[in-house]
């Protein structure tokens, strides 16, 4: 797994800094995702993804100066598309209107976007991340949230995104019940492995 990432919460400026340096000696490209709807906060992750050396941007709703500051620096930049809001995330409205948000978000100069397809409130969310895939094609779709079995590692696989992203089944051990969060990733590394034909 070539891309290693972490949220902009529960650690401060000089341990993201390290952990990011961690990253890159291991040979890892550093992403941040970001969970947030204001402007303000939106600014000062940029400010933080700059410092810390990232270069993906994923998450938060679009705003055209963080565009902006994260592409000035050499960052590839993923928003969330459609109507999301809460905590934890929702997406609502209906595939159309997702579709026409992706679209006027490339359309503004981003990179790719971010798609929570499976906190999907008003349809299916492996039919809407298919469309979405089709419409931007999948080096320009990151999926995240709720990856949390073997079955959905599978779909991703299907669906064959840019990437999609995995955090709270590792940590709350969904594939290895009373594992440590090691004991998780290792097994998701050997199933993603499987399924993709490199085991």
């Amino acid at each position: 797994m070539q891309y290693w990432g972490f949220k902009d919460v529960g650690l401060d400026t000089p341990e993201m800094e390290k952990l990011v340096g961690d990253f890159k000696e291991a040979g890892k490209t550093p992403v941040l995702e970001v969970v947030n709807f204001e402007e303000n906060g939106l600014l000062e992750a940029a400010a933080l993804a700059v410092t810390c050396g990232v270069e993906y941007f994923t998450g938060g709703l679009f705003s055209q100066a963080v565009m902006e500051r994260v592409q000035a620096a050499g960052m590839k930049y993923f928003p969330f598309c459609g109507d999301v809001s809460g905590s934890p995330i929702a997406l609502a409205g209906s595939p159309e209107d997702v579709l026409g948000d992706a679209a006027r978000l490339r359309d503004l100069g981003v990179d790719g976007v971010d798609l929570v397809a499976y906190r999907y409130a008003n349809g299916d969310p492996i039919e809407l991340a298919k469309l979405v895939k089709h419409q931007l094609g999948g080096e320009n779709l990151i999926i995240a949230g709720s990856i949390n079995s073997v079955d959905r590692i599978q779909r991703m696989h299907e669906i064959e995104p840019f990437g999609y992203t995995m955090g709270g089944a590792l940590f709350g051990g969904a594939f290895v019940p009373g594992g440590s969060f090691r004991d998780n990733l290792e097994y998701v590394v050997n199933i993603d492995a499987t399924v993709s034909g490199g085991v």
